[in-house]
């Protein structure tokens, strides 16, 4: 691995080879949704919190500037381009490895929806940003998403283990560094995720849920199956605990909390 990408990595990721990411990357597509109408006031928070990473957009990095602290990496995101009023969520390629490194960024995003009408695309796009991060020695995140069918069999519903399985897989061939997808909904189909993908997988957080220990219970069994951490975004910073509930996944990412543990904290 490229000196500097190898370098960059070690600031996302512990000793422990884990990392805890808040993912801020909301407001470009929904606006001024509740949890971060302040970028300042949240990017503290997620910090104060002990977050290694945020995913996050130019706009949020620039309206919190005075926040950042050296200890947490910016991971900026690259595809988007679409938003709710439009609805259609496909994703478009937005900016530059060259862009997020002039705002510090550490590493850079980008979501590829495999078995979408515009696969080809999303991939060749992704392709792109990969030989970017690997002149400027950036890790990649992917965001790997899949739809569709699977030879000749429906998948079930975007968390679908066999899809993911096969989408991580594919995303790494492309040149990521990290992955980031849903989890498969238990461990021993995740655990297969993880077998068939040799980089780190970090599982996203999906909708906004009241059921924090179902959220913890996740998380929990991600991590012991050879899951590297989260990426995690509403269920941290929507229900107005940004720095309580960051600080109980990284309880539980890094200092082995327990589901006790974790849920006396965000009481």
């Amino acid at each position: 691995m490229h000196t500097g990408k190898q370098i960059r990595m070690n600031s996302i990721f512990r000793e422990d080879n884990r990392t805890v990411i808040v993912a801020l990357d909301h407001g470009a597509i929904a606006g001024p949704m509740p949890g971060i109408e302040n970028p300042y006031q949240t990017i503290k928070d997620a910090i104060d919190g002990g977050a290694d990473a945020v995913l996050t957009t130019r706009g949020f990095v620039q309206r919190s500037e005075g926040a950042w602290r050296r200890e947490t990496g910016i991971i900026m995101r690259l595809t988007g381009g679409f938003t709710v009023l439009r609805g259609t969520f496909e994703e478009e390629l937005i900016s530059s490895v060259e862009a997020a490194l002039r705002l510090g960024a550490i590493g850079v995003a980008v979501t590829v929806k495999f078995g979408h009408e515009r696969e080809g695309e999303f991939i060749r796009n992704a392709s792109l940003i990969s030989d970017q991060c690997e002149l400027w020695g950036v890790p990649l995140m992917i965001e790997a998403m899949a739809k569709g069918s699977l030879y000749g069999n429906p998948l079930k519903g975007s968390a679908d283990p066999s899809g993911i399985q096969v989408a991580s897989r594919m995303a790494q061939e492309l040149g990521a560094d990290i992955i980031k997808t849903y989890y498969t909904g238990s461990p021993e189909t995740f655990k297969k995720v993880v077998e068939g993908c040799p980089i780190p997988i970090v599982i996203l957080g999906g909708e906004k849920t009241e059921d924090e220990e179902a959220l913890f219970k996740t998380i929990i069994e991600s991590l012991e199956v050879g899951g590297a951490g989260v990426a995690i975004g509403r269920n941290i910073w929507q229900g107005g605990r940004t720095k309580k509930m960051t600080r109980a996944i990284v309880g539980i990412v890094h200092e082995a909390w327990t589901l006790e543990q974790a849920l006396l904290h965000v009481k």
